[in-house]
This record gives structure tokens, sequence and C-alpha cells, in this order.
């Protein structure tokens, strides 16, 4: 499509210019050559024009062309090879994540466990620590019945017995005694 239209860009000046008048007259051109139409000299400096300018200009324009396409290989490699090291670098930081995740489960499932384990060491050391407690308390309330036994004991015979008691043989004393241990269950 491009051949035909400029194939009738260059053909159709060349016969609107070729062409005589119509008055019979004769033409300028026709006076000094004895020809009517200058066509074939016209399409002849036209071949030699457009010859010159491939001579001159073939080698520039295709330098300047394969240096185009040269640039523009260049500027796609590069930009393949940015889209490459951005898919690694995606790849990477995807693996990296996997990892990170997979280490983050981990250290849940660690924290799960020794939470677990803390909490059975607490409850362990609570269950100990009450026992102990409730152990003390035991013994606190064993040496304070005897010593309310001591001292209840110690008043009975300080007040029951005098110095004039003393004397008294062992039956008496046991008397006393068992007088004093009925009175304070009575009462």
């Amino acid at each position: 499509m491009k051949k035909i239209i400029l194939l009738s860009l260059l053909v159709v000046p060349a016969v609107l210019l070729a062409s005589g008048s119509a008055s019979g007259e004769e033409t300028r051109y026709f006076m000094q050559t004895g020809r009517e139409y200058d066509f074939l000299p016209r399409v002849v400096n036209f071949v030699i024009f457009i010859s010159l300018l491939y001579y001159l200009l073939a080698n520039p324009i295709k330098d300047f062309f394969t240096g185009r396409t040269a640039g523009i290989a260049k500027q796609l490699n590069e930009i393949e090879e940015k889209l490459q090291a951005a898919k690694d670098e995606k790849k990477e930081a995807q693996a990296r994540l996997v990892t990170s995740e997979k280490k983050a489960e981990e250290i849940l499932a660690d924290a799960k466990a020794e939470a677990v384990l803390l909490a059975e060491k607490i409850a362990t050391a609570n269950v100990n620590e009450l026992a102990l407690l409730e152990k003390q308390l035991e013994e606190k309330i064993s040496l304070e019945e005897r010593k309310s036994a001591r001292e209840a004991i110690d008043e009975v015979l300080s007040e029951n017995i005098t110095i004039e008691d003393i004397n008294l043989d062992e039956t008496k004393v046991i008397e006393i005694i068992s007088k004093k241990v009925e009175h304070g269950k009575v009462a």
C-alpha cells in the first residue's frame, strides 16, 4: 500500500507537468528542445538525484537505524535483567516470609509450651507452699495446745499447791490435779 502511494506521489506531478497546452501554442520547452514534453529528462534527473542521496545518506541512515536498534536491544536487555532481578528478589522475599512464618509458629508453640510448664510449676509451687503453710499451722496449733496445757498445769499447780502442801504425799497431789482436770472439763 505504501509503495502505491509513493509511486502515485511521484507520477502524478510528472504527468501534470508533462502535459502541454491544448490551444496548440508552442511551448517554450518545445522551442528550445524540439520536443513537446520533458518527462523523460525529469525522470532521469530524479533518478540521478535519488542515486546521489542514496550514495551519500545510505550508510549514515543505516548506521543510525543500526545504532537505534542496538540501543533499543540494550535497553530491552537492561529491562529484562531488572525484571529478572526483581523476580529473584520477590522469590527470595517470599522464601524469607515463609521462613519467618515458620519461625513465628515455632516461637508461638515454644511460648505456649513454656506457659504451660510455667503454669504447672507455679501450681506445684503453690500446692507445696499451701501444704507447708498447713503443716506450719498444724505445728503452731499443736505448740499452742501444749503451751496452753503447760500454762493450765502451771496455773493449777501454783493455785492449788502451797508451801504447806509440799509435804503432801503422792495421793494428795493426784487428787488435787484430778479435781482441777475435772473442773476444767466441766467448765
